[in-house]
């Protein structure tokens, strides 16, 4: 767990220390001048056709500076039971994603990635809850780095385009 003395100011304060699954990581020195969508993704989950809303997000605006990080979680109803590869396989057959999808974590808990300790920490979810409840939940970061906006599951994010292009 991230200490309050460590927590960083900002999204882009952080390193994005999981290698990202197809073998190179995105390098955290080119994120701070973009809008960041951060998600939970997983493979087996009512949610998982947002993946191609998501992919058209994030070929609409990344020539404006938007990047969608996708993180597959296997925490919530063990819906991402796959390894990294197996993950990478099926978000480009399935859904044709080109955007970022890094290795699989934890987004809760103890042992969450630093990045959803510090989100989970900063922002609330539905009736003031913190943790995160479920895949696909999604935090929209601005190109200072905070926290703009956190997105239950069920918004799609095809409801996402107009705060993303007011933060572009």
């Amino acid at each position: 767990m991230i200490s309050r003395s460590v927590r960083p100011h900002t999204g882009h304060d952080l390193r994005l220390p999981r290698p990202h699954s197809r073998g190179s990581k995105p390098q955290s020195r080119h994120l701070p001048r973009h809008v960041l969508l951060i998600v939970n993704v997983a493979s087996r989950c009512d949610f998982t056709p947002q993946y191609a809303a998501l992919e058209q997000l994030y070929q609409r605006y990344k020539d404006r500076g938007f990047v969608v990080l996708g993180f597959p979680c296997n925490q919530f109803g063990t819906q991402e039971p796959g390894t990294d590869s197996d993950i990478q396989s099926f978000c480009a057959l399935n859904y044709g994603v080109t955007f970022p999808v890094l290795a699989k974590g934890n987004a809760k808990g103890a042992h969450a990635d630093p990045l959803f300790q510090w989100l989970t920490a900063i922002s609330c979810g539905w009736f003031g809850a913190r943790q995160i409840k479920w895949n696909f939940t999604k935090f929209l970061i601005d190109r200072q780095g905070r926290v703009a906006q956190r997105f239950a599951p069920h918004i799609g994010p095809q409801r996402l385009a107009t705060p993303i292009a007011h933060l572009l």
